[in-house]
């Protein structure tokens, strides 16, 4: 079983894309982030020809999550479920596929260090971990992920150049130990157990010629529970998409799960 995450930056601009993608990759299931459209703008037909159900949750112009898959969905949640109902941004969406209890999220970027937007990056992880806590309780004996752009990327190792970001609001040390603190309650990040020595990313900025130079970061992350990293046996980013017309400046990665 394949299961892939991928921030597409617009699931209209990238549409054809996409449809290449899966046509090449037939992963079993695919979580997409900000998809930048609306429930009923998005192109279920394309997707529901090329094999998939999706499952979406949605937003004009910003944020907007989405599970793509060929085998049967149960326990759809869209957004998070807690005391803070008032939160309209589209940054989570969660299913069961496969016996697998599957968290597709787009993590705030924050902006700037002393923004608003930061602290609610910030509180927006809090309120994560409090969200999964309560997942991972209720179920234990259930395989678990949490994938998408976390908008952190978790060491030195996950950055080209490291000084030049440590300021910023995907590497500054609040936001990494706001990282750590959503994995001490369980999670593993995978690429990184499977791949220990490897530096590899998976977004670029389109300015400054920084593909070519390969100054990125991994910033999209696949975290399992102990139960589903023990049938894990890869995890790899699939770098050739950012080349091309129109890429999206993140890249999917794709974790395979043995049965």
């Amino acid at each position: 079983m394949q299961v892939a995450t991928w921030n597409v930056n617009s699931v209209r601009a990238r549409q054809e894309r996409l449809l290449h993608w899966l046509r090449k990759n037939p992963v079993d299931v695919l979580c997409l982030q900000e998809t930048k459209v609306i429930d009923n703008d998005f192109p279920y037909e394309e997707i529901q020809s090329a094999g998939y159900e999706a499952l979406v949750h949605g937003q004009k112009t910003y944020n907007g999550v989405a599970i793509l898959t060929r085998l049967p969905a149960k326990d759809l949640q869209k957004g998070f479920v807690d005391e803070s109902a008032d939160d309209l941004q589209a940054r989570l969406i969660v299913a069961t596929i496969h016996n697998i209890r599957m968290v597709c999220v787009y993590v705030p970027n924050g902006k700037e260090l002393s923004s608003e937007s930061f602290q609610y990056k910030l509180n927006w992880l809090k309120r994560l971990k409090t969200y999964l806590t309560r997942q991972v309780d209720a179920s234990p004996q259930l395989p678990f992920l949490i994938c998408g752009d976390f908008n952190v990327a978790p060491t030195d190792q996950d950055v080209f150049k490291p000084d030049d970001w440590k300021d910023s609001v995907l590497c500054h040390e609040s936001i990494r130990d706001a990282l750590r603190d959503l994995t001490n309650i369980g999670l593993i990040d995978i690429f990184r157990r499977l791949n220990p020595e490897v530096q590899a990313f998976s977004w670029w900025d389109y300015r400054m010629l920084a593909f070519p130079k390969n100054n990125g970061l991994r910033i999209d992350l696949i975290l399992t529970n102990e139960l589903l990293a023990k049938t894990c046996s890869e995890v790899k980013i699939d770098r050739d998409e950012r080349k091309g017309e129109k890429p999206s400046d993140h890249v999917p990665v794709i974790l395979t799960i043995e049965s």
